[in-house]
């Protein structure tokens, strides 16, 4: 299978023509500086692989969209599906949108998961595609692109806007970081760990997946009321009313509880033999 990625120069698309690449596949990679231009991908290629800025994804796939044809598969590779996958509709291509739960730094796609939402796609040419990260030890979970976007509200755009909470709590505080960090344990540089972690990074990797997805104001909102409603028995001193809200969220989380000690235990311990 001849496989193209547009925007295959940048971290995702070069991560992926390695692993195309490493399962015999022939891969093109078109980017701001490469010979291949990204008609020629879409005219040439049976794969095309659209792994570019979220913002800049709908347009792409509308660029190309009068030169693929009905025998070619489609692919984009961004955190958001809704959209891309409207777009890619309005294409005759075979559509599969997927989502990496990486990043590229990842040393294989052996434990990853990747969501794939399947659009307009037959199993057979689905299955081509899906076989080559499964080979790899990858994890694939299907969902609907509206239930990935709701989804990914939580699992990514809730994680990065209390991330970003607790840096922006700490840096109008005023807390020296060398004083804050002596002073913790393994279990808590964790936390400060996955700061840092992402405050190193480019804000147009986290804002999009903020302000782009729909689902996000519903979920902020939540995130709020939880926020007031725990921080008024705190500042109150209302010792039934946080028990009660501990108590509630531990019944919520019940079921994980026992897997999430597990998990943390074993991330404590490493951090400790470091």
């Amino acid at each position: 299978m001849h496989i193209g990625i547009i925007g295959g120069t940048g971290g995702m698309g070069s991560f992926f023509a390695r692993t195309f690449a490493a399962a015999g596949h022939e891969v093109s990679v078109s980017g701001r500086h490469t010979a291949v231009t990204n008609a020629w991908i879409a005219e040439h290629c049976d794969l095309v692989v659209v792994s570019v800025p979220i913002r800049a994804t709908a347009a792409v796939i509308r660029e190309i969209a009068p030169l693929l044809r009905p025998e070619q598969s489609l692919c984009d590779l961004t955190s958001l599906k809704a959209v891309p996958v409207a777009a890619m509709l309005e294409t005759e291509a075979a559509v599969l949108g997927l989502h990496p739960m990486f990043g590229p730094s990842v040393a294989s796609l052996r434990g990853q998961t990747i969501i794939a939402c399947p659009a307009r796609i037959d199993p057979e040419r689905q299955e081509e595609v899906l076989g080559i990260f499964r080979a790899e030890g990858a994890q694939i979970t299907e969902m609907d692109p509206l239930e990935h976007d709701r989804l990914m509200a939580v699992v990514q755009a809730l994680t990065h806007y209390a991330t970003l909470t607790v840096a922006g709590t700490i840096r109008r505080l005023g807390i020296d970081l060398d004083a804050l960090l002596s002073a913790t344990s393994p279990v808590y540089r964790i936390e400060t760990a996955l700061v840092g972690r992402i405050l190193g990074q480019d804000p147009d990797l986290y804002g999009p997946i903020l302000q782009e997805n729909p689902a996000v104001p519903e979920v902020l909102a939540a995130f709020s009321d939880a926020a007031v409603e725990l921080s008024r028995a705190v500042v109150d001193g209302d010792e039934q009313a946080f028990t009660e809200i501990f108590a509630a969220d531990a019944r919520y989380f019940s079921g994980y509880i026992p897997q999430a000690t597990e998990d943390s235990e074993v991330l404590v311990r490493c951090l400790s033999e470091r």
